[in-house]
């Protein structure tokens, strides 16, 4: 096949969990099918991304894309201008009339066999005449995100806007995977979402996927410092959640029990306020964007899931599992994934069963073995990503098939205002 398909951003530095699954299965199926890469560039990946690009697809076309950093002015005033507006911010900021242009330019070569669609957000550009099979690759329910978002909040005036905002995301979404031939998730409770409350008829799921020769256990004895760690990119929303969450409630529980205990947070742009909690406690650390998370996960006795939000799944648990460490999440945190409570990992929802399950492990050696060994064997046996690419492959290939003879679908109208959102 040769596959068009359409990111907001280049994959390096491959820092996170949307672009590790991406990079992934595009390294896996352009071993033997054709990919153009076109994606918005904000001016923010790796100095090389562009050149590194050949690791994973065979042309790249890029647009430039300025995206406001967060907590900026014009992050803010954009945030305002977005009161008034019928689409959710994480779209909106992705709008850009020249991607659409280089798509329409792209399609017109009538070259491409499928287009592919990684995340909901480049969907805002989309043309409104396809003249090929499409597949929306749906890493999360967004919508579902934001729903929780608001679940979880105790403050007022932020419930409002988070509700809103899942509102217009629901919306969209529903609006845009019906625009689709195929809609992929990547968990079984996604695919049921997308059915049930999106009326999708035409929704595959493939499994997560994990890299178990660069993620391998640790050589020799397993550390006895009780270290706690946590890695993902700070700069997610449900990420940043759990931290604090878990900083807030658990850790002073976990260290009434353990009191040399220490809490490692690796990842990428934390928050303001993250970094505030961690200076008034010395057993935290916040690392900010490192080159390696291997050797912060060597360093720790026990890896923490604490989500309350999100969707999707993580692939921070199977990379955990595969460096032999044991795992402690919420049900949210791993929920997608075929794994086991008290098999592979421990499932642990109010704050102090969540508690108590860390302590369990940072004081019980065999128990440690015992659960990491399971949790080894199963992403090593079962969850290869060239398995998943091959899946995530058949799935476009028979759409493509399917789709031969069809008509491309209706154009992504507003439903506020009854005309094409690209038109404003």
């Amino acid at each position: 096949m040769k596959i068009l398909w359409l990111k907001t951003e280049l994959l390096h530095p491959v820092d996170k969990g949307g672009k590790i699954r991406t990079y992934q299965m595009l390294k896996e199926l352009k071993k033997e099918h054709e990919i153009t890469y076109l994606t918005l560039d904000d001016g923010c990946a790796a100095p090389d991304a562009c050149d590194l690009a050949a690791e994973y697809c065979n042309e790249l076309i890029t647009i430039p894309h300025r995206v406001s950093a967060k907590f900026s002015g014009r992050f803010y005033s954009e945030l305002a201008a977005n009161l008034l507006s019928r689409l959710p911010y994480f779209i909106e900021k992705y709008r850009s009339q020249a991607m659409r242009q280089e798509i329409e330019k792209v399609l017109a070569e009538n070259s491409h066999d499928i287009l592919i669609c990684d995340f909901l957000h480049p969907a805002i550009n989309l043309p409104d005449d396809i003249n090929i099979p499409t597949l929306l690759f749906q890493h999360n329910v967004e919508a579902m995100i934001w729903k929780r978002h608001y679940e979880v909040s105790d403050n007022s005036a932020k419930r409002v806007y988070l509700r809103s905002q899942w509102e217009r995301a629901r919306r969209f979404e529903r609006q845009a995977c019906r625009r689709f031939d195929v809609v992929v998730a990547v968990s079984k409770e996604d695919a049921e979402v997308f059915r049930s409350e999106y009326g999708l008829d035409r929704v595959f799921e493939i499994g997560t996927g994990v890299d178990t020769e660069y993620f391998s256990p640790i050589n020799g004895d397993r550390t006895v410092k009780p270290n706690i760690v946590f890695t993902g990119s700070m700069d997610w929303l449900p990420n940043s959640d759990a931290v604090k969450w878990f900083i807030k409630e658990i850790f002073p529980r976990i260290k009434t029990e353990v009191p040399e205990a220490t809490f490692t947070v690796v990842g990428r742009d934390p928050f303001p306020d993250l970094i505030e909690l961690a200076k008034r406690d010395p057993s935290i650390t916040v690392t900010g964007r490192v080159d390696d998370v291997r050797p912060y996960m060597r360093d720790a006795a026990v890896f923490v899931v604490p989500i309350r939000i999100g969707g999707g799944t993580r692939l921070k648990i199977f990379e955990a599992m595969a460096m032999g460490l044991p795992v402690v999440s919420t049900t949210i945190g791993a929920e997608g994934l075929p794994v086991n409570d008290g098999k592979e990992l421990l499932l642990r929802d109010p704050v102090n069963s969540f508690g108590e399950a860390v302590i369990s492990l940072l004081r019980n050696r065999d128990k440690v073995e015992a659960l990491s060994g399971r949790g080894l064997r199963t992403v090593r046996n079962e969850f290869a990503w060239s398995t998943i690419a091959k899946q995530f492959a058949e799935i476009a290939n028979v759409s493509v098939i399917a789709n031969e003879n069809q008509m491309t679908a209706p154009p992504l109208v507003d439903d506020t205002f009854g005309r094409s959102v690209h038109s404003a």
